[in-house]
């Protein structure tokens, strides 16, 4: 039998096992590996040894306690909670605090589900066949965990917020998969009734009612995993003098605009992106198709700026006592234990005989899918060294207290350029030609683009 061009050949193997044997380091990286998980054996002592958990800058008030997302997909959620509780605490003289991550995860499962339903409808008159690559993107996960920060803002303007007291997590909150499968199947299912309807030239009401009918369903089965949230909530609650205090009974949305709005209001900021693709110039806005989570909510749009403002402005915030909201490629280059994303954290070159990661550039990683933005977390610390540079970020994360330094993490500035795609600065503090960027009509980048991977 002929061996066909390109073929592993008994030759070509032979070759390969040679190779291989030829240099007596790999011999001991092997055995090193036969035991020890590889990137533990790559961890530069060099990097930990420098690595301190001490800034130059820090905000005031660091939430208490360390916040735990579990096996969920709910970051965006945590992160932007962990942001707004600094200053509720603090205006409202607490010790410990948290927001109901479980409350903005009920209302974006139901109002995701209705954005999905109205998106299958819109790409059916689209003409979009159910096999061509759109609608087969949105049917892959139809209701995902994650989220972008407008899809955040459409929530909080809508539902408002309450203390976690007032609706703790279930099962389903924190372990999300099996929820999830269960909606899945029945979005799809929903979506072949709609796109039938619609090749049939249903009116709108018919659509509009189908849809209604549709989610009477959807509610029932995310109402039973997670609880249905009460339409009043009354907070009782001891400062940190331990005097008694109560709020309510307050709707969710009275409870943000009276007691969190005034201290921070999720209008007055704005999301930087920093995406260096030739094709996505900087300075100019774009959008994502079918990317969103509220129907009548607004837009999800990204800025695009250099990676060096983005890190000037989350330095500023930090100096104004505001932590920063950020999304990133989070498992590259972290040393989890120690809580450390450096990029030179990992000695792959010595275990491997050649580096990982860092040989394509920032925009090649993005086109050849080696790195998206799938995570966000928190600064809440900064380090300027005395000729003004920026060295490194505290950041706050949704994992728990056992990694890193109580659950914090050492972020260096070479890995902000890197791995870190956008953050969310208040309008004040971003100048005026940047904020004119946003009058501006926004492109419209495909809905699997890797700008909106958090969402997904």
């Amino acid at each position: 039998m002929v061996a066909s061009a390109g073929a592993l050949t008994s030759e070509v193997i032979s070759q390969l096992r040679s190779k291989f044997y030829e240099d007596r380091r790999n011999t001991l990286a092997q055995n090193v590996c036969t035991r020890i998980n590889p990137l533990e054996a790559c961890i530069s002592r060099k990097v930990l040894e420098k690595s301190q958990h001490v800034f130059t800058h820090k905000i005031e008030t660091e939430g208490k306690p360390m916040t735990n997302q579990k096996s969920s997909g709910r970051c965006w959620i945590f992160s932007i909670l962990n942001v707004i509780r600094t200053v509720f605490m603090k205006q409202h003289n607490l010790d410990e605090f948290e927001f109901s991550q479980a409350y903005l995860f009920f209302w974006d499962k139901v109002e995701r589900c209705n954005y999905f339903l109205h998106n299958i409808v819109k790409t059916a008159r689209r003409n979009e066949p159910v096999e061509g690559r759109l609608v087969s993107f949105l049917l892959h996960d139809p209701v995902c965990d994650g989220g972008q920060w407008d899809m955040i803002v459409n929530l909080i303007n809508r539902h408002g917020l309450v203390p976690k007291a007032c609706f703790p997590d279930s099962h389903c909150c924190e372990f999300s998969s099996r929820m999830n499968g269960i909606l899945k199947s029945k979005l799809r299912e929903y979506s072949k009734v709609l796109r039938d309807m619609v090749s049939k030239e249903a009116s709108d009401e018919e659509l509009e009612a189908q849809i209604v009918e549709q989610m009477v369903v959807i509610y029932r089965i995310i109402g039973i995993c997670l609880g249905v949230p009460s339409e009043t909530i009354t907070w009782e609650y001891y400062d940190e003098s331990k005097a008694y205090k109560c709020i309510g009974p307050i709707t969710p949305l009275q409870f943000y605009e009276e007691h969190v709005k005034p201290y921070y209001n999720v209008n007055d900021k704005v999301c930087l992106i920093t995406d260096p693709r030739p094709s996505n110039s900087y300075g100019k806005l774009y959008t994502i198709d079918c990317l969103g989570n509220v129907v009548g909510g607004r837009p999800t749009l990204y800025n695009n700026q250099p990676p060096e403002l983005l890190m000037k402005l989350c330095a500023e915030s930090i100096k104004n006592n505001e932590p920063v909201w950020f999304g990133c490629d989070v498992n590259k280059r972290l040393v989890g234990k120690q809580g450390i994303q450096d990029i030179k954290a990992y000695d792959f070159e010595s275990l491997f005989g050649t580096d990982i990661q860092v040989n394509l550039t920032k925009a090649d990683r993005l086109l050849y899918g080696d790195s998206m933005m799938v995570h966000a977390m928190a600064f809440t610390a900064v380090s300027i060294d005395k000729e003004g540079k920026i060295k490194k970020f505290r950041v706050e994360n949704s994992w728990g207290d056992e990694q890193g330094q109580k659950g914090y993490q050492l972020l260096t500035s070479e890995w902000f350029s890197e791995f870190v795609f956008e953050a969310v600065i208040d309008k004040k503090l971003v100048p005026a030609d940047v904020l004119d960027v946003f009058k501006q009509e926004p492109i419209t980048l495909p809905a699997w683009d890797p700008m909106g991977t958090l969402a997904h």
